[in-house]
């Protein structure tokens, strides 16, 4: 029996082998690599593609929401004009957070997204902006356009956690949120990524 189309003979990986989205950059692929349930931050390994520990969490707070990547993003030059603060950004995919209102308590998942602001955080001097998206056909939340649309204290959560999410005693902490930007900023972002990603690793 034939195979369908496409097969995968091998998982593909999930930031070079998963398309970007549907309709990007305003409908996105977003791979989930931590849930609202996890106390440890799980990130997916670049060389193989596997997900990995790569801290457990030193404070209380998990994430507020869905967390993971934008498959064939990737944070360089481009992604690092959006904040003036900085000349180089933090040469990951870039990070997504999704909300859903119903809750979604695994990782290693795959979802689409569409994107309605983000948060403009500067890491240890490093660009590391998070877009901020909602699930496409949540009951809640489908019709949301723009970071307007999420309340406020969803918004709030989630720069608490950035902001507090690399803690550890007795060490200063270097991150910080100079903007909460709306969808068309976003979407700069996300195709400043993309062209990033076309750059270092295209053909």
């Amino acid at each position: 029996m034939p195979f369908p189309e496409p097969f995968f003979r091998w998982r593909p990986h999930p930031w070079h082998g998963l398309d970007t989205g549907p309709d990007a950059p305003e409908v996105v692929t977003a791979f989930i690599e931590i849930s609202p349930f996890d106390f440890v931050k799980y990130e997916v390994e670049k060389r193989t593609g596997y997900l990995k520990v790569d801290r457990p969490q030193r404070g209380s707070s998990s994430p507020p929401t869905l967390y993971g990547l934008i498959p064939k993003t990737f944070c360089a030059e481009r992604v690092a004009a959006f904040s003036p603060e900085v000349a180089i950004a933090d040469g990951d995919p870039l990070d997504i957070c999704v909300i859903s209102e119903r809750a979604i308590d695994r990782s290693e998942i795959m979802l689409n997204a569409r994107v309605v602001g983000g948060l403009r955080m500067i890491d240890n001097g490093e660009a590391d902006d998070k877009i901020i998206a909602v699930l496409v056909g949540d009951a809640v939340l489908d019709d949301a356009r723009d970071v307007a649309d999420i309340p406020a204290a969803t918004i709030a959560r989630l720069e608490h956690y950035f902001l507090t999410y690399k803690y550890v005693p007795g060490e200063e902490t270097r991150v910080e949120i100079p903007e909460i930007y709306g969808r068309e900023h976003a979407l700069g972002v996300v195709a400043a990524a993309m062209a990033d990603y076309e750059d270092h690793y295209g053909g």
